[in-house]
Parts: C-alpha cells; sequence; structure tokens
C-alpha cells in the first residue's frame, strides 16, 4: 500500500507551485480590491504575491497597467498590518520603474521613514531610495542624513553606515559600498582588502564580500604578489563561520590553480559532504561537482563521501553527487548511477538538468560501449516537459552520439526522429532535419527517415518545411535508388504557399535532373556553409588590413572552436520539473525479454484502477503503446499480511484480433511490497480492430506466512483468482495529440491533398463548452485545441502510433436535440482518419 501512497504524493507534488499558471489581467483586476474599505490584509498579501512573482518571472506590464497597479497599491498605506506594509513597500520598489508620476508617494514613505516605527523606517528608506531622482535630493537628504547615525541598525544599514560598525548587516553594507566606489581603482581596492584582511572584520557577510574580492585580485595578478591574498583565503578556511569557510573554500577552487594548491579546499568540501546540515552537504557537493570540469582527479579522492550522498533525502545533493561520480567514475558504475539519476530527475530544474544532459553527454565519448543505454536515458528525457534550452542540450547530446560513434547512429537517428514529430521549437526541428538529412542517406534503411521529414512539410511552419525539403534532397542526391520518389516529393513542395520552400524545391529538382554528378556533389551534397559570425569577422579583418585585395571566402573557417564554458549549477528555489510517465516506467520495462524487439517506445497511458481502494488486491494497469505492440502492465499490491502469493499472473479475454506474444508473471508478492505483471500484445493489422474491451482475471498461489517475518509455511499452497475490471484500448491511447499552431488554417489548407473523412454528430450535452471540453478529453486534446464563444471550434493534430500525422477539426453549435458537431479529419493514412471517427461515433 506504501507504493500507492507514494504515488499518490507524486500526483499531489506535480501540481507545483500555486502561481505557475497566474494570468496576468486576472491577477492585475485582482488588484482593485485594494480600492475597498476596508481590506483584508491576508487577501491583500496574496495579491501582491502574485504581482511580485509575475514581475520577478519576467512578466512584461504595460506603462498603463503598472501605473493602475501602483496606484492601486499606493491605497494600502490606511493598513496598520505589518506584513501587508513590507509587501507595499516591495511592490512600490518593483513598479516604480514601469508606472508613471510615482513621486506621489514620497511624502508617504518620507512619513514612514521619520515615524517611531522601526519596522517601517528601513523598509521605506529603500522603497524611497527606489523612486528618488535629481529633483527630489534636497527634499530628502535631511532625512538621510539622520538615518545614517541612527541607532537602529537596520535604519543605518538601510542608509549605508560605516565598515566598522559591530552590526553585521550594517558592515556588509557599508563595505559593498566602498568597494563599489573604488572599483575603478585597483590600487584604492588593493590598500582595502589588505587593509581590511589584517584586521578580520566581525561581520560574516563582509567576509564573504572580502574573499571575493581577494579572490578577484588574485585573478587579476598572474605574479608572486597574489600569495598575500591566497593565504588570506586559505586562512578563512579555519573561520568559525561555516559561511565564511564555504566561502573561502569556493573561492580557491575557482582560481587558476593547480590541482595541489586545491587540497585544503578539497579537505573542506569532502567534510561539508559528511555534514548533518542538508545546505553543507549540498555547498559542498554543488562545489565538488563544478570542479570536476577542471580537475577531476582532485575530486576523485572524495569519492566515498559522494557515493553515501547518492540516498540523501535532498535530491538535488544525490544528483550532484551521481553527476560528479559519473564524470569520475568507471564505466562499470555508469549503469548503476543512471538508475538514480532516473529516480529523482523530477525532482530538479531545467538548469540542473542541462548539466546532468552535459554529463551524459561526456559519458558518451568516455564509454562508447553504454551508447544504447545513455541514449535510451535521453531519449526519456526528451519526452519529458521543458524549455527550448533543455531541449536543445538533450538533442546536442543525442547528435554528438551519431556523429561520434558509427553504432549508435541508427538508435540516435530513431529518437530524433519520435521526437520531431511533437517538436514545439523551431529552431530544434530544422537543426535535426539538417542532422536527417546528413546522416540518414549513410544509414543502412535510408527510407525509413523520409517519412518522419515529409510529415514536416505537411504539418509544421514554413521554416521547417524548408528545412525538409533541403533534408529530402541529400536523399536523392546520395541515394540513387530513392530519387524518383524523392522528384515526386519535390514536384509537390514546388506547390507550396512559401517561397523559401517553393524556390528549394525547383532548386534542387534542377540539380537532381541535371544527372552531373559534380554539379550535385557542389550545390547539395557537399555545400561550403562558413560560419555567419565568423564570416562577419573576416570580413572585418579584410577591410582593416588589405582591403584592395580580393576577398576569398574559402579561407573563413566553418566553425569556431568552442570554448568550454564551467558549468555553473544553479539550485534555485524553483517549480520542480515533471519526469515524463514514459522515463519513469522504463526501467521496469526493461526486465520484459526482447522488449528491444518492438522498437521505440511511442506512448505510457496514464494508470487505471482494475479494483476497489479498500480491497485485498489492489491492481492497477497501465498500457504501454509501441508501433505495432501494446505492453499492458499491471501494478498489484497484496493487502494481506499473513499471506505470500506465488507465480501471480494475468488470464487476459482480449478481443479476437488481438495475439498475445508473451508474459511475464510475478514470481513472489509479500505483502505491501509492490510487483508487477507484463504482458506482451500484438495489435490488429487493421487500425479500426484496435478497439475493443479486454476481461481480465489475477491468477494466482496462496501460502500462509508469518505476519511477521513474512516467511511462508511449508507446503505447496492453493490456487486462487481475482476478477478484475474490464478495460478498454481507445483511439486516445494510439495517438499523441495537441493543439492546432497559431498558423493552423495554412496548416489546414496545406493538407488539402490529404485524404480527408468528415461527417456530422450529435452529442449528448445541452453546452457547447461542455461538450467541446468532453470532446477533447474523450481524445486527449490538450485544452487550448477549443477557440471561440458562441460557436466553439475545435483545432488539432497529433501522431497515430507508427507516425502517421493527422489533423482535425469540429464546430460545435447548440442544436435542438443537444449539440451538433461536424468533424473532419486529414491523414495520409485514411485508416486513422476513420479510426477517430469510429472512437467518437
Amino acid at each position: 500500500m506504501s507504493s500507492f501512497k507514494r504515488d499518490k504524493k507524486e500526483e499531489e507534488d506535480s501540481a507545483g507551485s500555486p502561481f505557475q499558471n497566474l494570468d496576468k489581467t486576472i491577477v492585475l483586476q485582482d488588484a482593485r480590491y485594494f480600492n475597498q474599505t476596508p481590506v483584508n490584509p491576508r487577501k491583500c498579501i496574496h495579491i501582491l504575491t502574485k504581482i511580485l512573482y509575475l514581475l520577478n518571472q519576467g512578466e512584461k506590464l504595460t506603462t498603463q497597467e503598472a501605473t493602475e497597479a501602483f496606484f492601486a497599491t499606493t491605497k494600502l498605506f490606511q493598513s496598520k498590518d505589518i506584513m501587508l506594509r513590507r509587501m507595499v513597500y516591495l511592490c512600490i520598489k518593483e513598479l516604480s520603474t514601469l508606472a508613471q508620476d510615482v513621486i506621489i508617494v514620497t511624502s508617504s514613505l518620507t512619513k514612514d521613514m521619520t515615524g517611531k516605527e522601526d519596522v517601517y523606517r528601513a523598509a521605506a528608506i529603500r522603497a524611497l531610495c527606489s523612486i528618488t531622482d535629481s529633483t527630489m535630493l534636497q527634499a530628502i537628504e535631511r532625512y538621510m542624513k539622520q538615518a545614517i547615525v541612527d541607532k537602529n541598525p537596520a535604519v543605518s544599514s538601510a542608509a549605508l553606515e560605516a565598515i566598522s560598525s559591530d552590526n553585521a548587516m550594517v558592515s556588509y553594507h557599508a563595505l559593498g559600498l566602498v568597494a563599489a566606489a573604488r572599483r575603478n581603482d585597483k590600487l584604492s581596492t588593493m590598500k582595502l582588502v589588505m587593509r581590511s584582511s589584517q584586521s578580520p572584520l566581525k561581520s560574516p557577510y563582509a567576509l564573504c564580500l572580502l574573499i571575493r574580492l581577494a579572490a578577484q585580485l588574485a585573478e587579476e595578478d598572474d605574479s608572486d604578489t597574489d600569495h598575500p591574498y591566497i593565504e588570506f583565503i586559505e586562512c578563512c578556511l579555519r573561520h568559525k563561520s561555516e559561511m565564511v569557510i564555504y566561502e573561502a573554500a569556493h573561492a580557491l577552487v575557482n582560481l587558476r590553480k593547480t590541482a595541489r594548491d586545491l587540497a585544503p579546499a578539497v579537505s573542506v568540501l569532502q567534510l561539508f559532504c559528511g555534514s548533518s546540515k542538508p545546505s553543507l552537504r549540498l555547498a559542498g557537493a554543488r562545489t565538488l561537482a563544478r570542479l570536476t570540469a577542471k580537475h577531476p582527479t582532485a575530486v576523485a579522492a572524495c569519492a566515498v563521501d559522494l557515493e553515501n550522498l547518492i540516498s540523501d533525502s535532498n535530491r538535488s545533493v544525490a544528483t550532484l553527487a551521481v553527476t560528479t561520480l559519473l564524470a569520475t567514475g568507471a564505466e562499470s558504475s555508469v549503469d548503476r548511477l543512471m538508475k538514480q539519476i532516473a529516480s529523482f530527475v523530477s525532482e530538479i530544474s531545467d538548469e540542473f538538468k542541462i548539466i546532468v544532459v552535459r554529463a551524459i553527454r561526456k559519458l558518451c565519448t568516455k564509454f562508447p560501449r553504454k551508447h544504447q543505454s545513455l541514449a535510451q536515458f535521453l531519449a526519456g528525457m526528451l519526452r519529458d516537459e521543458g524549455g527550448l534550452e533543455y531541449k536543445a542540450a538533450i538533442a546536442d547530446a543525442i547528435i554528438a552520439l551519431v556523429e561520434e560513434n558509427p553504432d549508435a547512429k541508427e538508435t540516435g537517428l530513431a529518437h530524433l526522429c519520435e521526437f520531431i514529430e511533437d517538436c514545439e521549437h523551431t529552431a530544434l526541428a530544422v537543426r535535426i532535419l539538417h542532422l536527417l538529412g546528413r546522416e540518414g542517406p549513410k544509414s543502412r534503411q535510408p527510407s525509413r527517415y523520409i517519412r518522419f521529414i515529409y510529415n514536416r512539410v505537411i504539418l509544421e511552419s514554413g521554416p521547417v518545411r524548408a528545412a525538409a525539403v533541403s533534408a529530402v534532397a541529400q536523399f536523392g542526391a546520395q541515394r540513387p535508388e530513392l530519387l524518383p520518389n524523392i522528384r515526386v516529393l519535390l514536384q509537390r513542395c514546388q506547390l507550396d504557399e512559401e517561397d523559401e520552400v517553393r524556390d528549394r524545391a525547383v532548386y534542387y529538382c534542377a540539380i537532381l535532373d541535371s544527372g552531373d554528378p559534380q554539379l550535385v556533389n557542389d550545390y547539395i551534397i557537399n555545400v561550403p556553409k562558413p560560419n555567419p559570425v565568423l564570416l562577419e569577422k573576416a570580413l572585418r579583418d579584410h577591410l582593416a588590413t588589405k582591403p584592395d585585395e580580393q576577398f576569398n571566402i574559402l579561407t573563413v573557417p566553418a566553425e569556431e572552436i568552442p570554448k568550454e564554458k564551467e558549468a555553473v549549477v544553479e539550485l534555485e528555489a524553483r517549480k520542480p520539473s515533471q519526469v515524463s510517465i514514459e522515463e519513469l516506467y522504463s526501467s521496469q520495462l526493461a526486465v520484459v525479454p526482447g522488449i528491444e524487439r518492438l522498437g521505440p517506445l511511442f506512448k505510457t497511458n496514464s494508470p487505471q484502477e482494475l479494483t476497489e481502494p479498500e480491497t485485498e488486491y489492489r491492481i492497477r494497469m497501465l498500457k504501454h503503446i509501441y508501433a505495432r505492440h501494446v505492453v499492458l502492465q499491471f501494478e498489484c499490491l497484496n493487502t494481506i499480511s499473513d499471506q505470500l502469493l506465488e507465480q501471480v499472473h494475468v488470464r487476459l479475454e482480449a478481443p479476437t484480433d488481438y495475439e498475445i506474444k508473451s508474459i511475464v508473471p510475478c514470481q513472489e508478492l509479500h505483502f505491501d511490497k509492490l510487483g508487477n505483471v507484463f504482458l506482451v500484445l500484438e495489435f490488429p493489422s487493421s487500425f479500426l480492430d484496435s478497439l475493443g474491451t479486454f476481461g481480465a482475471t489475477l491468477e494466482f498461489v496462496v501460502k500462509d506466512c508469518d505476519p511477521t517475518s513474512g516467511t511462508a509455511d511449508p507446503g505447496d499452497g492453493y490456487a486462487d483468482n481475482y476478477p478484475l475490471e474490464e478495460f478498454d484500448i481507445e483511439c486516445s491511447d494510439q495517438i499523441r495529440a495537441r493543439a492546432g499552431a497559431e498558423d493552423f488554417e495554412q496548416t489546414w489548407e496545406r493538407a488539402a491533398n490529404v485524404p480527408e473523412v468528415s461527417d456530422t454528430f450529435v452529442l449528448p450535452q445541452n453546452d457547447v463548452a461542455e461538450a467541446a471540453k468532453a470532446f477533447c478529453e474523450h481524445l486527449g486534446l490538450p485544452k487550448q485545441a477549443v477557440v471561440g464563444d458562441a460557436v466553439k471550434e475545435i483545432r488539432g493534430g497529433g501522431v497515430f502510433r507508427g507516425g502517421a500525422p493527422f489533423l482535425l477539426r469540429a464546430k460545435l453549435a447548440p442544436g435542438n436535440a443537444g449539440v451538433t458537431m461536424k468533424l473532419a479529419a486529414r491523414s495520409p493514412r485514411e485508416d486513422v482518419a476513420q479510426l477517430i471517427f469510429a472512437a467518437v461515433g
């Protein structure tokens, strides 16, 4: 039962931050509540938090929106609630740079900074400084001078006091001010650092800033004069404050020094890894992970401590440890460490996932024999949610694997083909199409990639279609046996609405029809492509040095030698990225014999309960969809403490056209421990026959056992069975659906020559919005697919298992007997469109 409780918790965790789906318009409308009298402080704080969250997430407010929000916020000065007033100050600071006429609150802030409430005074000073301009300086100068010598440390810190203050924050702010004032005078900065280091500061915050200044000076000066700075930093390794110790170790490992100089800092970080405080373990693991890129041998001594962190409850610490061990460990430990990453990769941010991907990319080069498992892991991450930078990092790793390891070419290209079917990033899709055009013709079965490429011409935007045309031409140029088919495809592309797509198609057709091998080689296969940045640099250099001579473009290198950038690991308090369900179950599917022969996994559907929650045996089922097969996974839980179940399997009553290929039973099912039963079924040859209802019965052998130890009593036990609820395989299980893009109309028109199926349905709902929602849920379409108000229209598309794309649009309007829906579907495979209609009907 514990496993199912954990799954429920994961579902709760996946909800993430309550602010993640905020709508700017709704939040600004909520801010109008500030104009009411009286106001609820808790509600106001919640609204202000939303505004601050949007601003810090990069949301752009227009001047009018910011001004309205600013003046609404100023109405809250009437409240005496301390927490609300502090939030008001924060919002004033954030909105002051965007709004107009912000000086209207000067009198209110001046009143607060000179009042008797110390809680308000410091925050009011900071807010006032954020709205001050040159015309207001004389008016507030007197108040600022009074604040500088105020006996309250928070107030004097806000007004910037002296370095020698006994208050930690005042000393820190003052040192920061002096250092900033002297940043353009190196000699003055050196005197400041030397004087402050000889009489150590009491404030740990100020000491951390001083360490950074000393490290910067040591970095800028490579002569022997940097020794005093290094000695000061090493001295700070023995400070009583953990903050100062870490800052010193961090500074030392980031200096351009040898591994021998790093020994004291590494020893400190090694101690941090064994600390009982999660923050120190995180700091130690994080810095060692960064150090691995430069000095892996220095980190190798910490292997034992890092191994102990793999099971750390803080997933960020555990992932840092595993990533570091991947970079420094042996080939035999790769599989074990990869499983560790897969178990908690959902709980780290996109920025850190990129670090993990880069570590795996290095592993692909370091251990080429592990390409199969590494590529599978990267493909699982590729199906995960994430932004362009994260997906690009994964694609880079797979592309590098394809280019560097010939044995991994087919595997890598297959994963990339699956990815571009749902790729939302134009730049990334173009890059992958370019790779397919370059590497696909050299593969053992080049024709298998043409379908994926040509699907982009049907369903994607102009830039992607143009890249697909170029990729298709590569196959015609390098594989003569495919040339007749390629000519047909290019001729169809000559009717495209985009000039670039048409021009490329005409251009490549003319070259291929010429039959000149040299022409084909120079203008399709081996076209010189100089780097635009390097080309510009070469032209500027040529004009500056030899403007009278002829410029030779062949002298421009195609690529610039990349400079290795240090990976900065940022572990901020962000919404954990959600791991895909396919990746969650990938390791469990690996136990099915011959699973690799089924090809790449197309989709894993959400779990379905086949028993009631309070029954003695709890079973839930998942459908893993492949191109021609479906793997049914039955997760079984025995909730009877005095029973041990053996030889657990599921007897399936499948529709006639389904063929059961293999069954993987669960040999033993102990109390409160999850076990799995797998059935591999082959889909019917006809798509329409794939829709059906299945009956299932759990069969097993029962043995009585000791509830305490779990030891079974002697004897053979007795056979028993348990009926399960029926389940269906539906159309939505076999498609990856998505909402139509902004250019859906153009996409629909481009597919005008594709086979179409259309019909009219009467839906049982009385409300159009409810009917549209029910239709989308039935086919697995996102809610963004619904557009329109009175007359709803559904625009969507996707891919059927095996790779056949489809488009669909539906118009819903209220009728006499319910909601009338006119549905049309287009797909190169007409039976796919017919299957969608069969699912609706």
